[in-house]
Protein backbone atom coordinates (compact mmCIF):
# COMPACT_ATOMS: atom_id res chain seq x y z
CA UNK A 1 0.00 0.00 0.00
CA UNK A 2 1.60 3.86 -0.77
CA UNK A 3 1.84 6.24 1.57
CA UNK A 4 -0.67 8.08 0.09
CA UNK A 5 -3.43 5.26 0.49
CA UNK A 6 -2.44 4.84 3.92
CA UNK A 7 -2.83 8.31 4.55
CA UNK A 8 -6.15 8.16 2.89
CA UNK A 9 -7.39 5.17 4.28
CA UNK A 10 -6.19 6.50 8.27
CA UNK A 11 -8.59 9.76 7.63
CA UNK A 12 -11.22 7.74 5.76
CA UNK A 13 -11.77 5.15 8.44
CA UNK A 14 -11.50 8.13 11.50
CA UNK A 15 -14.17 9.25 9.63
CA UNK A 16 -16.57 6.31 9.37
CA UNK A 17 -16.12 5.73 13.13
CA UNK A 18 -16.79 9.38 14.07
CA UNK A 19 -13.50 9.10 15.79
CA UNK A 20 -10.82 12.63 15.71
CA UNK A 21 -7.08 11.57 15.17
CA UNK A 22 -5.41 13.32 17.46
CA UNK A 23 -2.26 15.51 15.93
CA UNK A 24 1.32 14.48 16.36
CA UNK A 25 2.26 17.91 15.52
CA UNK A 26 0.91 21.34 16.20
CA UNK A 27 -1.70 22.98 13.58
CA UNK A 28 0.00 25.86 11.66
CA UNK A 29 -0.68 29.30 12.89
CA UNK A 30 -1.46 32.35 10.27
CA UNK A 31 0.01 34.36 9.57
CA UNK A 32 2.32 32.06 8.83
CA UNK A 33 5.90 33.68 7.42
CA UNK A 34 8.21 31.08 5.50
CA UNK A 35 11.88 32.17 4.18
CA UNK A 36 12.18 30.43 1.22
CA UNK A 37 14.86 31.24 -1.08
CA UNK A 38 16.24 34.72 0.18
CA UNK A 39 12.95 36.32 0.52
CA UNK A 40 9.70 35.76 3.11
CA UNK A 41 6.42 35.13 2.18
CA UNK A 42 3.41 35.65 4.57
CA UNK A 43 0.35 33.18 4.46
CA UNK A 44 -2.84 34.49 5.78
CA UNK A 45 -4.80 31.08 5.66
CA UNK A 46 -4.08 27.55 4.02
CA UNK A 47 -4.33 28.09 0.47
CA UNK A 48 -7.68 27.08 -1.09
CA UNK A 49 -6.44 27.19 -5.02
CA UNK A 50 -2.87 26.91 -5.28
CA UNK A 51 -1.25 25.99 -8.83
CA UNK A 52 1.77 23.08 -8.76
CA UNK A 53 4.15 24.81 -11.80
CA UNK A 54 6.41 21.90 -12.31
CA UNK A 55 6.43 18.28 -11.67
CA UNK A 56 7.99 18.31 -8.16
CA UNK A 57 5.56 20.81 -6.95
CA UNK A 58 2.51 19.13 -8.18
CA UNK A 59 3.97 15.67 -7.11
CA UNK A 60 4.37 17.18 -3.81
CA UNK A 61 0.73 18.64 -3.03
CA UNK A 62 -1.05 15.33 -4.49
CA UNK A 63 0.84 13.09 -1.90
CA UNK A 64 0.07 15.55 0.69
CA UNK A 65 -3.47 14.72 -0.70
CA UNK A 66 -4.38 18.36 -1.57
CA UNK A 67 -5.37 17.68 -4.73
CA UNK A 68 -8.81 19.54 -3.67
CA UNK A 69 -6.56 22.29 -2.80
CA UNK A 70 -5.47 22.55 -6.29
CA UNK A 71 -6.72 24.24 -9.82
CA UNK A 72 -4.37 23.76 -12.01
CA UNK A 73 -0.90 22.08 -13.33
CA UNK A 74 2.36 22.72 -15.71
CA UNK A 75 5.45 21.60 -17.28
CA UNK A 76 5.52 17.88 -16.86
CA UNK A 77 8.82 16.57 -18.15
CA UNK A 78 7.15 12.48 -17.56
CA UNK A 79 3.82 11.12 -16.13
CA UNK A 80 2.92 11.51 -13.17
CA UNK A 81 3.24 8.68 -10.50
CA UNK A 82 1.08 5.90 -11.17
CA UNK A 83 -0.30 5.94 -7.06
CA UNK A 84 -1.19 9.68 -8.07
CA UNK A 85 -2.64 9.10 -11.26
CA UNK A 86 -6.52 9.38 -9.64
CA UNK A 87 -6.06 12.56 -7.50
CA UNK A 88 -4.13 14.29 -10.27
CA UNK A 89 -6.68 13.59 -12.83
CA UNK A 90 -9.00 15.61 -10.74
CA UNK A 91 -6.52 18.53 -11.34
CA UNK A 92 -6.81 20.84 -14.27
CA UNK A 93 -3.67 20.37 -16.79
CA UNK A 94 -2.88 23.37 -18.43
CA UNK A 95 0.01 22.64 -20.02
CA UNK A 96 2.83 20.26 -19.98
CA UNK A 97 5.50 23.06 -21.09
CA UNK A 98 5.72 25.80 -20.24
CA UNK A 99 2.49 28.02 -19.25
CA UNK A 100 2.01 31.47 -19.93
CA UNK A 101 1.42 34.19 -17.15
CA UNK A 102 -2.29 34.35 -18.47
CA UNK A 103 -3.28 30.76 -18.27
CA UNK A 104 -2.19 31.26 -14.59
CA UNK A 105 -3.45 34.25 -13.69
CA UNK A 106 -6.97 32.95 -15.35
CA UNK A 107 -7.33 29.98 -13.15
CA UNK A 108 -7.54 32.92 -10.17
CA UNK A 109 -4.92 30.84 -7.72
CA UNK A 110 -4.38 32.18 -4.31
CA UNK A 111 -0.45 30.15 -4.28
CA UNK A 112 2.09 29.39 -6.73
CA UNK A 113 4.70 26.73 -5.68
CA UNK A 114 7.63 26.14 -8.49
CA UNK A 115 10.26 23.63 -9.02
CA UNK A 116 12.51 25.51 -10.95
CA UNK A 117 13.53 29.23 -11.02
CA UNK A 118 12.99 29.20 -14.77
CA UNK A 119 9.28 29.22 -13.93
CA UNK A 120 9.50 32.12 -11.35
CA UNK A 121 12.74 33.23 -11.46
CA UNK A 122 15.06 36.62 -12.53
CA UNK A 123 15.30 35.06 -15.79
CA UNK A 124 11.79 32.77 -16.19
CA UNK A 125 9.70 32.12 -19.17
CA UNK A 126 6.47 32.22 -17.43
CA UNK A 127 6.91 35.15 -15.20
CA UNK A 128 9.05 36.84 -12.31
CA UNK A 129 8.09 35.91 -8.68
CA UNK A 130 7.59 40.32 -8.36
CA UNK A 131 4.65 39.78 -11.08
CA UNK A 132 2.99 37.59 -8.62
CA UNK A 133 3.81 39.57 -5.81
CA UNK A 134 2.00 42.36 -8.01
CA UNK A 135 -1.25 40.89 -8.37
CA UNK A 136 -1.04 39.55 -4.45
CA UNK A 137 -0.21 35.64 -4.98
CA UNK A 138 2.07 34.43 -2.88
CA UNK A 139 4.54 31.78 -4.55
CA UNK A 140 7.30 29.03 -3.24
CA UNK A 141 10.38 28.25 -4.69
CA UNK A 142 11.76 24.42 -4.43
CA UNK A 143 14.45 24.92 -2.03
CA UNK A 144 16.90 22.28 -4.00
CA UNK A 145 17.04 24.60 -7.23
CA UNK A 146 17.61 27.73 -5.28
CA UNK A 147 20.92 28.19 -7.05
CA UNK A 148 23.34 31.02 -8.02
CA UNK A 149 23.82 31.58 -12.02
CA UNK A 150 25.92 34.38 -11.34
CA UNK A 151 29.33 32.40 -12.54
CA UNK A 152 28.02 29.67 -13.67
CA UNK A 153 27.43 29.04 -17.58
CA UNK A 154 24.30 26.69 -16.97
CA UNK A 155 21.21 29.19 -16.86
CA UNK A 156 20.09 26.52 -14.16
CA UNK A 157 23.14 27.58 -11.97
CA UNK A 158 25.60 25.34 -10.11
CA UNK A 159 26.17 23.64 -7.25
CA UNK A 160 29.40 23.15 -5.52
CA UNK A 161 28.38 20.60 -2.04
CA UNK A 162 26.41 17.48 -3.32
CA UNK A 163 22.74 17.61 -3.10
CA UNK A 164 20.96 15.67 -0.15
CA UNK A 165 17.60 14.97 0.47
CA UNK A 166 17.34 17.59 3.57
CA UNK A 167 16.28 20.16 1.09
CA UNK A 168 13.63 17.58 -0.21
CA UNK A 169 12.39 17.35 2.93
CA UNK A 170 12.38 20.74 4.13
CA UNK A 171 10.28 21.22 1.16
CA UNK A 172 7.63 19.09 2.12
CA UNK A 173 7.29 19.93 5.46
CA UNK A 174 7.49 23.76 4.73
CA UNK A 175 4.40 22.81 1.78
CA UNK A 176 2.84 20.93 4.22
CA UNK A 177 2.89 23.96 7.20
CA UNK A 178 1.48 26.07 4.84
CA UNK A 179 -1.63 23.27 3.64
CA UNK A 180 -2.09 22.91 7.92
CA UNK A 181 -1.00 19.40 7.60
CA UNK A 182 2.24 18.88 8.71
CA UNK A 183 1.33 15.29 10.23
CA UNK A 184 1.02 14.19 6.30
CA UNK A 185 4.59 16.15 5.92
CA UNK A 186 6.05 14.39 8.70
CA UNK A 187 4.67 11.10 7.46
CA UNK A 188 5.75 11.52 3.89
CA UNK A 189 9.13 12.33 5.50
CA UNK A 190 9.59 9.47 7.04
CA UNK A 191 9.00 7.32 4.60
CA UNK A 192 10.97 8.71 2.25
CA UNK A 193 13.92 8.30 5.05
CA UNK A 194 12.92 4.67 5.37
CA UNK A 195 13.66 4.37 1.55
CA UNK A 196 16.73 6.47 1.66
CA UNK A 197 18.13 4.00 4.54
CA UNK A 198 17.46 1.13 2.67
CA UNK A 199 19.40 2.31 -0.31
CA UNK A 200 22.85 2.90 1.28
CA UNK A 201 23.14 -1.02 1.90
CA UNK A 202 22.68 -1.59 -1.69
CA UNK A 203 26.70 -1.03 -2.00
CA UNK A 204 29.11 -2.56 -5.01
CA UNK A 205 28.79 -6.27 -4.12
CA UNK A 206 33.02 -6.23 -4.55
CA UNK A 207 32.99 -2.85 -2.83
CA UNK A 208 34.87 -1.06 -6.10
CA UNK A 209 33.09 2.68 -6.23
CA UNK A 210 31.50 2.47 -9.27
CA UNK A 211 31.51 5.69 -12.12
CA UNK A 212 28.12 6.28 -13.20
CA UNK A 213 27.49 9.17 -16.40
CA UNK A 214 23.74 10.22 -16.15
CA UNK A 215 22.19 11.34 -19.81
CA UNK A 216 19.30 13.05 -19.74
CA UNK A 217 18.90 13.51 -23.56
CA UNK A 218 20.31 15.53 -26.80
CA UNK A 219 18.70 17.17 -29.64
CA UNK A 220 20.66 14.92 -31.94
CA UNK A 221 23.17 11.89 -32.30
CA UNK A 222 26.09 14.44 -33.36
CA UNK A 223 24.90 17.00 -30.69
CA UNK A 224 26.32 17.70 -27.37
CA UNK A 225 24.86 15.24 -24.38
CA UNK A 226 22.98 17.15 -21.68
CA UNK A 227 23.95 15.12 -18.63
CA UNK A 228 23.60 15.33 -14.59
CA UNK A 229 26.21 17.16 -12.96
CA UNK A 230 28.25 15.87 -9.97
CA UNK A 231 26.88 17.34 -7.13
CA UNK A 232 22.99 17.23 -8.52
CA UNK A 233 20.52 14.43 -7.90
CA UNK A 234 22.59 12.83 -10.10
CA UNK A 235 25.57 12.85 -8.03
CA UNK A 236 23.23 12.14 -5.15
CA UNK A 237 21.69 8.64 -6.73
CA UNK A 238 25.61 7.66 -7.39
CA UNK A 239 27.00 7.92 -4.12
CA UNK A 240 23.44 6.66 -2.33
CA UNK A 241 24.58 3.41 -4.34
CA UNK A 242 27.94 3.39 -3.51
CA UNK A 243 29.82 4.98 -6.50
CA UNK A 244 30.16 8.40 -7.78
CA UNK A 245 29.32 10.63 -11.12
CA UNK A 246 32.25 10.69 -13.46
CA UNK A 247 31.01 14.05 -14.54
CA UNK A 248 33.41 16.52 -12.36
CA UNK A 249 31.35 19.75 -13.96
CA UNK A 250 29.73 21.74 -11.18
CA UNK A 251 27.07 22.47 -13.66
CA UNK A 252 23.65 21.25 -12.94
CA UNK A 253 23.02 20.06 -16.25
CA UNK A 254 26.27 20.58 -18.57
CA UNK A 255 26.16 19.29 -21.80
CA UNK A 256 29.54 17.86 -22.78
CA UNK A 257 30.38 16.29 -26.39
CA UNK A 258 30.97 12.22 -26.74
CA UNK A 259 34.38 12.50 -26.79
CA UNK A 260 34.54 13.62 -23.16
CA UNK A 261 32.05 11.01 -22.39
CA UNK A 262 34.41 8.16 -23.61
CA UNK A 263 37.36 9.44 -21.77
CA UNK A 264 35.15 9.37 -18.79
CA UNK A 265 34.67 5.57 -19.65
CA UNK A 266 32.14 4.95 -16.93
CA UNK A 267 31.28 1.94 -15.40
CA UNK A 268 27.58 1.93 -15.54
CA UNK A 269 25.23 4.75 -17.68
CA UNK A 270 22.04 5.65 -16.44
CA UNK A 271 19.80 6.81 -19.58
CA UNK A 272 16.39 9.14 -18.90
CA UNK A 273 13.38 8.03 -20.46
CA UNK A 274 10.88 11.46 -20.91
CA UNK A 275 7.41 11.28 -21.91
CA UNK A 276 7.60 14.98 -23.26
CA UNK A 277 9.30 13.67 -26.65
CA UNK A 278 10.97 17.14 -27.46
CA UNK A 279 13.58 15.64 -29.14
CA UNK A 280 13.35 11.65 -30.42
CA UNK A 281 16.58 11.30 -27.90
CA UNK A 282 14.07 11.55 -25.01
CA UNK A 283 13.19 7.80 -25.38
CA UNK A 284 15.50 5.71 -23.76
CA UNK A 285 15.39 3.06 -26.50
CA UNK A 286 17.00 5.57 -28.98
CA UNK A 287 19.20 6.41 -26.03
CA UNK A 288 20.40 2.60 -25.94
CA UNK A 289 20.16 1.97 -30.30
CA UNK A 290 22.76 5.00 -30.02
CA UNK A 291 25.01 3.84 -27.55
CA UNK A 292 25.18 0.44 -28.59
CA UNK A 293 25.63 1.34 -32.74
CA UNK A 294 27.78 4.30 -32.35
CA UNK A 295 31.24 2.69 -33.41
CA UNK A 296 33.48 5.15 -30.73
CA UNK A 297 30.73 5.53 -28.28
CA UNK A 298 29.76 1.06 -27.98
CA UNK A 299 33.74 0.75 -27.00
CA UNK A 300 32.96 2.42 -23.50
CA UNK A 301 33.25 0.33 -20.34
CA UNK A 302 30.05 0.51 -19.24
CA UNK A 303 28.12 -0.45 -23.19
CA UNK A 304 30.66 -3.24 -23.74
CA UNK A 305 29.41 -4.68 -20.13
CA UNK A 306 25.66 -4.21 -20.81
CA UNK A 307 25.62 -2.11 -18.04
CA UNK A 308 22.98 0.56 -19.53
CA UNK A 309 20.14 0.97 -16.99
CA UNK A 310 17.21 3.08 -17.61
CA UNK A 311 15.47 5.69 -15.03
CA UNK A 312 13.26 8.52 -15.29
CA UNK A 313 14.55 11.69 -16.56
CA UNK A 314 12.38 13.95 -13.71
CA UNK A 315 14.69 11.96 -11.32
CA UNK A 316 18.09 13.22 -12.30
CA UNK A 317 15.93 16.50 -11.25
CA UNK A 318 16.56 17.26 -7.05
CA UNK A 319 12.77 16.63 -6.71
CA UNK A 320 10.47 13.46 -4.52
CA UNK A 321 11.49 11.90 -8.24
CA UNK A 322 15.21 11.12 -7.15
CA UNK A 323 14.34 8.51 -4.42
CA UNK A 324 12.01 6.71 -6.87
CA UNK A 325 15.12 7.06 -9.38
CA UNK A 326 17.37 5.60 -7.54
CA UNK A 327 15.29 2.46 -5.90
CA UNK A 328 14.56 1.76 -10.10
CA UNK A 329 18.57 1.97 -10.88
CA UNK A 330 19.30 -0.17 -7.83
CA UNK A 331 16.93 -2.68 -9.23
CA UNK A 332 17.93 -2.86 -12.25
CA UNK A 333 22.01 -3.27 -11.05
CA UNK A 334 21.21 -6.11 -8.41
CA UNK A 335 19.41 -7.64 -11.90
CA UNK A 336 23.50 -7.08 -13.46
CA UNK A 337 25.15 -8.83 -10.48
CA UNK A 338 26.62 -5.44 -9.71
CA UNK A 339 24.70 -4.17 -6.21
CA UNK A 340 24.24 -6.93 -3.52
Amino acid sequence: MTLLKSLLTVSGLCAVLGLTAAPAFAASKYPLTIENCGRQVTFQKAPERAIGLGQNSAEIMLLLGLQDKMVGTAFWPSKVLPQLAEANSKVKLLTVEFPTFESILAENPDFVAAALPSLIGPSSKVAKREDFDKVGIPTYLSPSTCLSTKDAKDPYGSRAQLWNTDLLFKEIDELSQIFDVADRGQALIADFKAREAALRSSVSKDGKNLSYVFWFSSPSPSADAYLGGKNGASGFIADLLGGHNAINAEAEWPTLGWESIIAANPDIIVVANLDRNRWELDKSEAKIKFLTTDPAVSQIAAIKNKAIVIMDGQAMNPTVRTVYGAEQVAEQLKALGLLK
